[in-house]
């Protein structure tokens, strides 16, 4: 016996109105308790999806700020370079280009110290595992989004004012700040196939629990009128019935 033939009449209604034919455990036991169950499935996969989109910004933000970091690298070497040119550059050329450089790590230093997500530093190297509950189980990948700060970068006292800098110092810490974007770019791209997944996933599981729950309109209103045909020729068998016993005992008083 389906779920439709099975319910009560007054149930009818309820399935109809409401799009669902279980509207109770006597409804489908088995079927509500798996109903049930890929529903919090569902929920799971899209607050994994959440989480993650929340990762794909996380990312984005420190992303960003490196990008902005590797220009003024890559602008720091072009001024190393020129100082390096000591055939022509003065003493007093190399200070104003360090005036120029300190300018250019201090803005570094201000990316580093103050990006952030959500009140979370992102590239100061305090928060190297911010964990991401990508799945519906609360797993989830662990993302690093690196350390620019002067320190960590190598550059916190370079001075081209002095006679042992060297050029290698800025290319180093712009292998550095590439290679954190390299490690930024993989995890976005994990993200991306996560979100992909629970995506499907959570789209597969809600088919599957709609072909379960949702209610046959076509089939539950046949049975429902079917059930009220059914009761109508009752009512009228009852009445001719009545009608019939009440002619019989007219007949006999007569």
């Amino acid at each position: 016996m389906s779920a439709i033939s099975g319910v009560s009449g007054s149930n009818y209604y309820s399935q109809i109105a409401s799009g669902s034919k279980l509207q109770s455990a006597a409804d489908g036991p088995s079927e509500l308790a798996i109903v049930q169950k890929e529903k919090e499935q569902i929920n799971g996969y899209n607050v994994g999806q959440r989480n993650a989109e929340d990762g794909k910004s996380v990312l984005n933000v420190a992303d960003g700020a490196m990008s902005g970091i590797a220009d003024s690298l890559q602008r720091m070497r072009e001024l190393a370079l020129q100082a390096s040119n000591t055939a022509v550059v003065t003493k007093d050329d190399r200070k104003a280009i360090q005036e120029e450089i300190n300018q250019l790590k201090q803005g570094i230093s201000d990316i580093a110290n103050n990006t952030e997500f959500n009140t979370l530093k992102l590239l100061d190297g305090s928060n190297t595992k911010m964990h991401i509950a990508a799945a519906p189980d609360g797993s989830g990948p662990d993302l690093n989004t690196g350390n620019a700060t002067l320190k960590a970068l190598g550059i916190e006292d370079f001075d081209v004012t002095k006679d042992d800098f060297s050029v290698d110092t800025i290319d180093n810490a712009l292998e550095q700040v590439n290679s954190n974007r390299s490690s930024i770019g993989a995890q976005s791209n994990g993200l991306d196939y996560t979100m992909s997944y629970n995506s499907q996933a959570s789209y597969n599981l809600t088919a599957a629990t709609s072909r379960m729950e949702d209610t046959d309109i076509e089939k539950a209103v046949s049975e429902l009128n079917k059930r009220n045909i059914l009761q109508t020729y009752r009512f009228i068998m009852q009445k001719k019935q009545q009608d019939d016993e009440r002619q019989k005992l007219s007949m006999f008083y007569m």
